[in-house]
């Protein structure tokens, strides 16, 4: 009897104990960072790609943006948008009245303010001081200013630096801008650049902008772009241009869902050469 007693009460505390684990590891986070970001995570696809990082480069209105999300899903891979990234601290030196050509200023954005990006249903959410700007990061303003902050030698080391350690806390990562392939992620496992006619960007920024109840002109638009391509090309650190070994597509007269599987297909040619070694 006392035997019987003490078994059933040695299982009563086994069950507390085991119940009161699941409700434990059930509240915690799957994964956390010290860097403000939130990445997500999908189911693979056939092939195995263990540590790969997969860059994105091209201008504004290639379709880097989208297609780097896309492909990040279908390959359960992290998505980092370093684009928007640029813009939330341009929109914090905008509201803070910060003098665009002072890089000291700009400097003191980036560590005074609080910034964080997560991906949610596949969109990139962007919080600054807990405040979500997600919205107001794409606007007009924003986007011609940007190119000040990507200019701005210090404070562009202090975002590749962002990018380079939050990677490395990745299994694997599509990551997009203008510099990721030759500056930031020099040893990408594959290399992507992006391009189109510039007709063709126009007319995507404008739908664009008109989704979002914009009404600029498309001579308007024009401008904007080729005062942006012409900053991106021309600044001294993190030039806009191909990575020596980057596989350059042309997405003018292709689908957001064409350019996808494109770039799917050189990735499990790359990654299947690379398994094979």
């Amino acid at each position: 009897m006392v035997i019987g007693y003490w078994l059933l009460v040695i299982g009563y505390w086994l069950l507390v104990i085991g119940y009161w684990r699941l409700v434990i590891s059930d509240s915690l986070p799957v994964t956390s960072y010290h860097l403000p970001f939130t990445s997500y995570q999908l189911p693979v696809t056939k092939f195995e790609m263990a540590n790969l990082v997969i860059t994105i480069d091209g201008p504004a209105a290639s379709g880097k943006s989208t297609v780097a999300r896309l492909l990040a899903k279908r390959l359960g891979a992290s998505f980092l948008d370093t684009g928007a990234m640029y813009r939330a601290v341009t929109l914090a030196a905008i509201k803070g009245g910060v003098d665009m050509s002072d890089e000291e200023k700009l400097l003191g954005v980036l560590d005074n303010r609080k910034f964080q990006f997560a991906v949610r249903e596949g969109k990139t959410v962007v919080c600054i001081d807990g405040v979500d700007v997600t919205e107001q990061i794409r606007r007009p303003e924003v986007t011609a200013n940007a190119r000040h902050i990507a200019s701005a030698v210090k404070l562009r080391e202090k975002l590749v630096e962002m990018q380079r350690q939050f990677a490395a806390r990745e299994k694997k990562i599509v990551t997009e801008g203008r510099d990721q392939g030759t500056v930031a992620f020099p040893d990408a496992d594959v290399k992507f650049f992006l391009t189109a006619d510039a007709r063709e960007r126009v007319r995507r920024r404008q739908a664009e902008l008109r989704a979002k109840g914009g009404g600029e002109s498309l001579e308007q638009i024009e401008k904007a772009i080729e005062e942006r391509d012409k900053s991106d090309e021309d600044r001294a650190v993190g030039p806009l241009r191909p990575a020596d070994d980057a596989i350059v597509i042309d997405t003018t007269d292709l689908s957001i869902e064409e350019v996808v599987e494109r770039l799917l297909r050189c990735v499990e040619e790359k990654c299947l050469k690379r398994n094979q070694k």
